[in-house]
């Protein structure tokens, strides 16, 4: 089959290559999917350069990449059952995040076909295209499982969402709105249509307006790009307000190139106990209910993908990366397959 395979860690340019490899087999519980769509995200390619380095520790493979094939989330549609497996037939339609553990590691999806445990997908909703599919699991994910669980989002509050175009972004926008909140949607200029319809009550050019300088104070700030200081965000927060950061590193260009966003994230964690606005972790439905409520939305037509429309094949993954480090993408980078 055609694949994306890399065998050492550093720039994707270099270590990136497309070629021929062995189909995978299903195994006990798996089924075998024909990938039509993945989509491409900041955790590919912290998982490709190997940067920072703490993820390699994490599970991603020391000194080389334990799985070779880079991706994480897909869409498709079933070839055969594996021994066991029960969920699916031949021919179901399907998308899902199909790593096991973090998203800071490969797990397959950059390939003509892979394995996956069937519990890890769901059914594509209807009239839903495997572009638009590929893009939602992992961004929709880490929206949900931050807001919700993590800030504890309730009805009737007022959240800003700070890098609100990019992948993650558009989701949180969406899922903030679906829980009941007033949205404040930061990004730039290009962005700020598109957040307007799907559903931010106000929007802010982080070009032109300063979101900590403008005097208005937010229940939950949601920082997905991560470049204020938690001294100036604290000036837009209410004093029992939420301070939920992502750990977007910008690829590098913020993070330390050994802990990376941790490296941030970590001095927060310990002001915890002290600084009511920066929660510690705090525990919620598992990532199986968060994914059935996010296909529930789905749906339900309360929220819907935001795909680029640049259009790259599977073997453009390099020029694809290139387009999501510009940060010039709206929505989610996906390759077709």
């Amino acid at each position: 089959m055609r694949a994306i395979v890399q065998d050492e860690y550093g720039p994707y340019a270099q270590v990136l290559r497309a070629t021929q490899i062995a189909t995978p087999v299903a195994g006990p519980g798996e089924v075998l999917v024909r990938v039509r769509a993945t989509s491409v995200h900041a955790d590919v390619w912290h998982a490709i350069t190997g940067i920072p380095y703490v993820l390699r520790l994490m599970g991603s493979g020391l000194p080389t990449p334990k799985q070779p094939v880079p991706g994480t989330d897909l869409a498709g549609e079933v070839v055969r059952v594996g021994p066991g497996a029960t969920r699916f037939a031949p021919g179901d339609r399907v998308f899902g995040e199909i790593t096991t553990t973090n998203q800071w590691r490969n797990a397959g999806a950059f390939a003509e076909f892979a394995a996956v445990n069937e519990a890890y997908l769901e059914p594509i909703p209807d009239g839903m295209n495997d572009r638009e599919a590929a893009s939602v699991p992992t961004a929709a994910l880490i929206a949900l499982t931050n807001l919700r669980d993590q800030g504890q989002l309730r009805e009737g509050q007022r959240v800003l969402v700070n890098g609100a175009g990019g992948g993650v972004g558009v989701w949180a926008v969406q899922l903030a709105k679906a829980l009941g909140a007033t949205v404040t949607a930061v990004d730039t200029s290009a962005k700020l249509d598109l957040l307007r319809e799907l559903g931010a009550d106000h929007v802010i050019d982080y070009t032109k307006q300063d979101f900590t300088r403008l005097g208005v104070r937010y229940d939950i700030v949601f920082d997905i790009v991560s470049q204020a200081r938690f001294s100036e965000i604290r000036e837009a927060l209410e004093p029992d307000g939420t301070f939920v950061i992502i750990g977007h590193d910008q690829y590098g260009r913020s993070g330390h190139r050994v802990l990376g966003s941790l490296g941030r994230m970590l001095p927060l964690m310990a002001m915890s106990p002290f600084v009511k606005q920066i929660p510690g972790i705090r525990s919620g439905p598992s990532r199986a209910q968060n994914w059935e409520t996010i296909v529930g939305l789905l749906a339900e037509d309360r929220i819907h993908p935001v795909v680029d429309p640049h259009i790259f094949s599977l073997e453009e993954a390099v020029e694809a990366l290139d387009f999501l480090v510009s940060g010039a993408a709206v929505g989610r980078v996906v390759l077709t397959v």
